[in-house]
């Protein structure tokens, strides 16, 4: 296994195997690719089943254990039960995200394919502001995560965007993860670098503090350092990435742009190392060169940021509504 200077293993790959999408959400960063004008729009760029497995099957040899594939939205991919059939037979623990409109029809095949686990987008239960923010519909989502629980892709994350425009929702989002077994929501934070609106950005703290001030039970995850909010049957764990160190401290992946260029942060742009083309010796020296180099992006490139102020443990809950 791999470490870069700051002394960071790389355990996991996420791998987006398309840049299209059938949604277009107002927040997408197309996987740090940068924002998609036209999201719906085809190309000819995408890496072919087999170079996903030799991508898979070198990163094995350096340590990595789990592969999770994303996109745009990966289900518009045909082939993707063969991709990950054929990353299976590498790497056993892989999992997908996806925003799970197409999901119903193909959870069983994927599962069937060796799939673990699934990820699905969802920043509202609310058909009208589900289609406001995601352009699409609600309905079909809801039974592809019904579908994806029943054939047993558990568990179902819940993926839900905080900000400005969601912020109201989580009270009703962690009531509707209570209600089914097998459904844990994460509460990601809104990326504005890589999306402009600064103005939707919402103080995560304060949402930290809600959550340690309404839960049962708080937890601490090994990754990330992260905190788990208990909810009696509900799970709820916060993605809070932007000016964080600390998150970037505990970052242990490795990405993979569509087109095969390896890369060692969502972030950046500027570290992408191809690979297509190259054979088996010089893939691994490309592994080498973006492990190696990797350079947290809060704390090691950016060293002037905002600073952000901790939630000690039992905190008092602030003047806060999660509807304002």
């Amino acid at each position: 296994m791999l470490t870069d200077a700051f002394g960071r293993e790389v355990t996991d790959i996420r791998i987006s195997v398309t840049k299209r999408c059938n949604f277009g959400c107002v927040y997408c960063h197309d996987e740090g690719l940068g924002p998609v004008a036209r999201p719906r729009t085809p190309h000819g760029e995408e890496m072919t089943p087999a170079e996903v497995e030799r991508i898979v099957r070198v990163a094995r040899e350096f340590g990595i254990r789990s592969v999770k594939f994303t996109g745009g939205e990966p289900l518009v991919r045909l082939d993707l039960e063969e991709i990950v059939g054929r990353t299976v037979a590498q790497i056993p623990d892989v999992s997908l995200t996806s925003n799970g409109s197409m999901l119903e029809g193909r959870a069983e095949a994927l599962r069937d394919a060796g799939l673990k686990r699934v990820n699905v987008s969802v920043d509202s239960i609310d058909p009208e502001q589900f289609r406001s923010i995601r352009k699409g519909s609600l309905g079909p989502v809801l039974r592809g995560i019904r579908e994806a629980l029943r054939v047993g892709l558990k568990p179902v994350k819940l993926n839900m965007v905080v900000f400005r425009p969601t912020l109201g929702n989580i009270p009703r989002m962690i009531d509707y993860v209570g209600q089914t077994e097998g459904l844990k929501l994460q509460l990601i934070q809104f990326m504005p670098e890589l999306v402009t609106h600064p103005e939707w950005m919402v103080d995560i703290e304060s949402v930290k503090r809600w959550l340690e001030a309404n839960a049962s039970r708080v937890l601490v995850r090994d990754m990330h350092h992260r905190r788990v909010y208990l909810f009696r049957e509900a799970e709820v764990e916060v993605v809070d990435p932007v000016y964080n160190p600390e998150f970037c401290a505990n970052c242990h992946r490795l990405r993979v742009t569509h087109k095969g260029e390896l890369k060692g942060c969502l972030n950046r742009n500027d570290d992408l190392v191809p690979t297509r083309g190259l054979d088996d010796d010089a893939l691994r020296a490309a592994f080498r060169r973006v492990i190696t180099t990797r350079v947290p992006y809060y704390g090691g490139l950016l060293t002037s940021f905002p600073r952000r102020l901790p939630v000690p443990h039992g905190a008092p809950v602030p003047t806060f509504e999660l509807g304002a």
